[in-house]
């Protein structure tokens, strides 16, 4: 009896080769159909200024849907667990952070009249010095040193927004309530100033990756065994690690901090395509993102007239994929 008819008598389900190919085409053409509605739902006037106006809107939630799947997905390798993001990390902290500093020391006025490329620039480089000299003070090569650098990411996260907190507590309600605006997640707002240089910074990010391919399914098999098949496995974490804090940093400072979207798309295309191979769940989770975030924006603009913010039902969706997968003891 052969391996297949063994699997089928103990009672396993058949493996379908054209799965991931076919949940593929499916998910490429309902991001087509979700950029188009985008594009052209509800247009009035001249094509030339709506398109440009809305291509550059669509360019931003593109980049953004990019950064937080395939981060989120990278995240979740090197860590070897589904229910962990790089929100976790405290990224998002330590953006709250700067910017609540940035308010207090330099006044809020800062915030909205500051070069954004110039704030970008900053806050990339604070969130990826972080992540570096985070990596490298505990990861020592030990087989738990990676999960005591997500610990100690933990332990600043809370530390970043108990700091946070404090300072906030300092600005008069005005300020308070400028701040608190600039750090909501907002995916309609994405501020387009910023597309140049993000772009560049993702296209720079991608070619790495893209030369670290074939790593993340080695990655995936554990450090002992990325080792014995000849995998520098601190040098390659390291540089998944960089490339995985300048995407968060993208897609935060285009959108503010975002909780459970990564979540959210990363659990949808591992579900979709049934089996863990990067070359399928990578591209997946893009297309997953896309419809998720172009789509719901569509139908947020197009139906419900703004009446809601597209990152509160994310977050709420995020929050219930987290708890089912709690739940069904993904953390092992």
């Amino acid at each position: 009896m052969g391996p297949d008819a063994q699997g089928l008598a103990r009672g396993a389900r058949p493996s379908l080769p054209g799965r991931p190919a076919l949940v593929l085409a499916g998910l490429a053409a309902l991001a087509l159909l979700a950029v188009l509605a985008f594009l052209t739902v509800g247009a009035r006037g001249s094509w030339s200024f709506v398109l440009a106006f809305r291509g550059r809107r669509l360019l931003a939630l593109l980049l953004v849907a990019y950064c937080v799947a395939v981060s989120t997905v990278l995240f979740q390798t090197l860590t070897r667990n589904r229910i962990l993001t790089p929100s976790i990390m405290g990224f998002d902290a330590l953006y709250v952070l700067m910017q609540t500093t940035v308010a207090v020391v330099l006044g809020v006025s800062t915030l909205t009249l500051a070069d954004p490329r110039l704030r970008f620039l900053g806050e990339a480089t604070l969130m990826a010095g972080f992540s570096a000299l985070l990596f490298r003070w505990l990861f020592l090569g030990e087989e738990r040193s990676l999960h005591r650098l997500v610990l100690a990411g933990i332990v600043f996260g809370i530390l970043f927004r108990s700091l946070s907190a404090f300072l906030q507590r300092l600005l008069d309600p005005n300020s308070f309530q400028i701040l608190q605006d600039s750090l909501f997640a907002s995916f309609g707002t994405a501020d387009t100033l910023l597309l140049g240089v993000s772009a560049a910074l993702v296209a720079a990010v991608t070619v790495g990756l893209w030369r670290l391919g074939p790593a993340f399914d080695v990655l995936a098999l554990g450090r002992d065994h990325a080792i014995n098949l000849g995998l520098d496995h601190a040098r390659t974490v390291l540089l998944i690690w960089l490339a995985v804090s300048v995407l968060v940093a993208v897609s935060t400072a285009l959108v503010g901090p975002v909780a459970f979207f990564g979540l959210l798309v990363a659990s949808l295309a591992h579900a979709l395509v049934g089996r863990s191979r990067h070359r399928e769940i990578l591209p997946a989770a893009c297309l997953v993102a896309v419809v998720v975030l172009v789509g719901g924006q569509t139908v947020l603009e197009r139906v419900f007239a703004f009446d809601t913010a597209l990152s509160v039902i994310v977050d709420f969706l995020g929050g219930l994929v987290f708890l089912a997968l709690v739940l069904r003891g993904a953390a092992r």
